[in-house]
């Protein structure tokens, strides 16, 4: 019997309840991104259905065999349970192996999972169809899993009536809290906050315009590099994933080795800002930022660094700079970045043709793109790492998700403006120009990457679901410079912030770029260990001669604007309704 426990209050159970379904109704409103999505979906599904139709009997035969594998399983159903499946963290728990009909509930969805996956491998389908509904098959059987719902979850069941129904009550509670933040609560956001245990490596705002801040942090060596260090992070997220805290930040181990590092710390969009474009943020966020890290330190030439989009962005600029015969860049660093968007992996699937000439349209005179649009995009290729687990957790048992800075990050997105997002997708996810010899021009200036010649060190990550390794080689491939090329291990974010302090995993190296990926990686050498070792080593090459710290920021006529980490960083992405009308408007 469970133990006596305060009773959930049905009215607040209930008002949660409406508040949920209110939001959602407003959701599904309307014709976005969501919606533009379903579309393309909703193609590759009738492709799919057709396909199935033309080959009746490869229907039959798989359903011949999904009834007998059926019967099979409610057959063992009663009987001692076998092995759980290895490696599903979904069914984990031994509620699910001991109990008949629960165990029941799992095998047949793994069985029916199977089948589903193998309709979609027999039909015939072009690549990308065949992408698309591989992609969102699993995005719903995903969804259809057991452990998603109380009634088929054990664990769930058991907390209930272990906590007297207050785990019901709290999982309401913040189901509705989700809703409204619009947004899956994946940490404790109160654990944290910027500038007070995350961001705080000491430096100051020494440059700012309308799209980003610049900030200089302070040195931790007696003497430093001449040449400064710029880091351009992407801005579809804040900063501070290089800066998380003192142990597993970029930022400070840079400083450590020597180097005076500045940083860009992109404006989270509102509008009127909402019309910049992708040549607002080269020239008013790399250029200027470049001149601004020369101009504070009087330095000739900097080393430069681009994470993601920032790396694609630095890329860009530098492509401008070396068009009108000028080189402030000594040395060029990419981490997880494309050039090359061939191969961009399943986010593939959300980029269809039409829905980026529909996005394009919707924004070519403004409109700010949510950071939570972005978020959810990416979140959806791992939906049961970074989707289902939470939903279950937080709503399903109550729970209170823990305190981790990586995922409070993760949530702390960035708005990007239209005209600057239509852009992107457009010339690079959809066309791929930028990696066509001055098939775009930006400023005024065809570019062309082959022209980014100076030395490069580029870093790409095993398992990464967004920037897949093979297209961070072939974006490598595209600059006109010697290249270094390091591929480090496990994913987009845990491959690229590995801290040398401790030292984990490791990365594969080799002394040459081929033309062929898979033959590189047949030839790579696996060296434990984090990558930012060897890319210290390289770094420091390029850094010039040893000279004493600059103990002013800012530079002998630069004025400190506010101290790191800056305003900018602490804007969030939620739009208030008054601006969200403005813009409307404006457009209107």
């Amino acid at each position: 019997m469970p133990t006596a426990q305060a009773r959930p209050d049905p009215e607040a159970v209930a008002q949660a309840l409406r508040l949920a379904q209110a939001k959602m109704s407003a959701t599904l409103k309307g014709e976005g991104p969501s919606q533009q999505v379903l579309s393309g979906f909703a193609e590759a599904y009738r492709a799919w259905i057709d396909s199935l139709s033309a080959k009746p009997e490869t229907l039959l035969d798989l359903q011949g065999r999904y009834m007998k594998e059926q019967l099979e399983l409610w057959m063992k159903s009663f009987q001692p349970a076998e092995a759980p499946p290895a490696g599903d963290k979904r069914f984990s728990a031994p509620e699910w192996n001991e109990l008949p009909l629960f165990r029941y509930y799992r095998d047949s969805y793994l069985l029916t999972s199977k089948m589903m996956m193998e309709a979609v491998e027999q039909a015939d389908l072009d690549a990308p169809t065949r992408q698309r509904m591989r992609f969102f098959m699993r995005q719903y059987l995903d969804a259809a899993a057991p452990s998603n719902y109380l009634l088929t979850n054990p664990e769930a069941l058991k907390t209930a009536l272990e906590s007297g129904g207050k785990s019901l009550e709290e999982g309401v509670k913040n189901l509705a809290a989700d809703i409204e933040k619009g947004r899956i609560s994946m940490t404790d956001e109160q654990a944290f906050e910027i500038g007070r245990n995350i961001a705080v490596s000491p430096g100051a705002v020494v440059f700012e315009n309308e799209v980003m801040q610049l900030i200089q942090y302070a040195p931790l060596t007696p003497k430093v590099h001449e040449r400064p260090l710029v880091i351009v992070p992407p801005c579809i997220n804040k900063f501070y994933i290089m800066d998380l805290q003192p142990e597993n930040s970029l930022v400070r181990f840079a400083v450590e080795q020597g180097h005076t590092v500045f940083l860009v710390s992109w404006r989270n969009v509102k509008p009127p800002l909402d019309t910049l474009t992708w040549d607002d943020y080269v020239e008013k966020g790399i250029l200027a930022a470049l001149d601004a890290a020369r101009a504070a330190t009087g330095a000739k030439q900097v080393n430069a660094l681009g994470f993601c989009i920032g790396g694609t962005l630095l890329a860009s600029g530098l492509a401008v700079l070396a068009r009108r015969k000028q080189k402030p860049v000594a040395s060029l660093t990419l981490m997880t970045a494309l050039l090359d968007f061939t191969d961009v992996g399943e986010i593939r699937v959300y980029l269809d043709r039409n829905f980026v000439h529909k996005r394009e349209k919707q924004l070519a005179k403004g409109g700010v793109v949510p950071g939570a649009e972005l978020a959810s995009a990416f979140s959806s290729l791992r939906a049961n790492d970074l989707v289902w687990t939470y939903v279950v957790n937080n709503y399903l048992k109550g729970k209170q998700p823990p305190a981790f800075d990586l995922l409070y990050w993760n949530a702390d997105s960035t708005n990007l403006p239209g005209p600057m997002y239509g852009y992107y997708l457009r010339n690079t996810y959809q066309d791929n120009k930028l990696a066509q010899p001055d098939a775009l021009t930006m400023l005024g200036e065809p570019v062309d990457l082959r022209r980014v010649d100076m030395p490069a060190f580029v870093m790409a990550a095993r398992e990464d679901h967004i920037v897949p390794w093979k297209g961070g080689y072939a974006s490598a491939r595209c600059l006109g410079g010697p290249v270094k090329f390091v591929l480090g291990a496990s994913g987009h974010i845990a491959g690229a912030i590995n801290p040398a302090s401790k030292n984990k995993r490791s990365y594969w190296t080799h002394e040459r770029l081929l033309d062929d990926p898979d033959a590189w990686f047949a030839k790579a050498q696996e060296v434990p260990g984090s990558w930012w070792n060897p890319w210290a080593e390289w770094l420091k090459g390029f850094g010039g001669k040893l000279v004493p710290a600059r103990t002013k920021l800012g530079g002998p006529r630069g004025a400190v604007i506010e101290p790191a980490p800056g305003r900018y960083v602490k804007e969030r992405a939620e739009i208030e309704a008054p601006a969200r009308e403005a813009s409307r408007a404006k457009r209107t």
